[in-house]
């Protein structure tokens, strides 16, 4: 999940240093058509038995992808990277507090919203109405974008769903990107490379980690982890986009890390305890 989180905000940021060549929702449109290239030419899916059931889920997993993609996109074409991400991550944020069942995850939970709410306060107040709007709009489509990844993860083997998901991901997102992508790849040829690259870092990889992750933890959990997102999208935004930060937003950071390990802490604990608790001794005891 870390590894993922790293990924898709390094590869957003380098996306950006293409948005005059192909705009955001061309950038989209190629990150979406060579993530789902590399994804189906590896895993070549068996979609020929699939059924009606799997085939729903994929649909929605893609509708999901381009949303939040496109939107995203969008949204760090108006406003920092960092800012936008933090916005973004109300989706998921909300989704873990929705479904949280224990006292101590909603703490943690609380936490990361408040190192997400003071990151975004550090903004200023010069933000465009329109990349805030965009940029919760992705939130809204990263919280389904979870809760489709989960099922289509349950439902189909290995990472052959994912794949198909974004190739009717990239489907959708087509009539709005065509036209700018393919005049920014007649205008700089070199887009192609660097898309190939983002397509890896942004869609391919870490969607492919988060698929695998979510087999592994909750919904719940896996939304309060994707607290590292906006602390991660900042220090992409200083490395790659010369977005420098605050004071404000280094205690933000501290805060989102720290929810992020204690809820891992407590995931893990609460292994250990179901394993004991499942022991042939403990079950000769009870």
């Amino acid at each position: 999940m870390i590894s993922a989180v790293l990924s898709v905000q390094f590869g957003a940021a380098l996306a950006q240093t293409q948005f005059d060549a192909v705009g955001p929702t061309g950038a989209t449109l190629l990150r979406l058509v060579f993530g789902a290239l590399i994804l189906l030419i590896s895993v070549r899916p068996r979609v020929r038995r699939w059924k009606r059931e799997q085939w729903a889920a994929a649909t929605v997993l893609g509708i999901a992808l381009a949303g939040m993609n496109t939107l995203i996109y969008l949204a760090i074409g108006e406003i920092p990277i960092g800012v936008a991400v933090t916005l973004e991550f109300t989706g998921p944020l909300l989704l873990a507090l929705v479904q949280t069942r224990r006292l101590t995850d909603a703490a943690w939970a609380l936490l990361a919203f408040a190192g997400v709410l003071l990151l975004g306060l550090g903004a200023g107040t010069d933000l465009s109405l329109a990349g805030i709007l965009f940029a919760l709009g992705a939130g809204a489509f990263w919280a389904l974008y979870i809760l489709a990844s989960a099922r289509v993860g349950r439902l189909v083997p290995g990472v052959g769903g994912l794949a198909v998901s974004m190739a009717i991901g990239a489907v959708i997102a087509l009539p709005l990107g065509v036209t700018a992508a393919t005049s920014g790849i007649a205008a700089s040829p070199m887009v192609l490379p660097v898309f190939i690259g983002v397509a890896l870092l942004s869609s391919a990889l870490p969607y492919g980690l988060e698929m695998l992750a979510l087999r592994r933890l909750s919904t719940r959990i896996f939304g309060v982890l994707s607290a590292l997102g906006p602390v991660v999208a900042a220090l992409a935004g200083l490395l790659v986009l010369g977005q420098a930060l605050g004071p404000r937003e280094v205690i933000a950071l501290v805060l989102v890390t720290v929810a992020s390990i204690g809820v891992t802490v407590g995931v893990r604990r609460r292994r250990v305890d179901n394993t004991v608790a499942l022991t042939p001794e403990t079950e000769r005891k009870a």
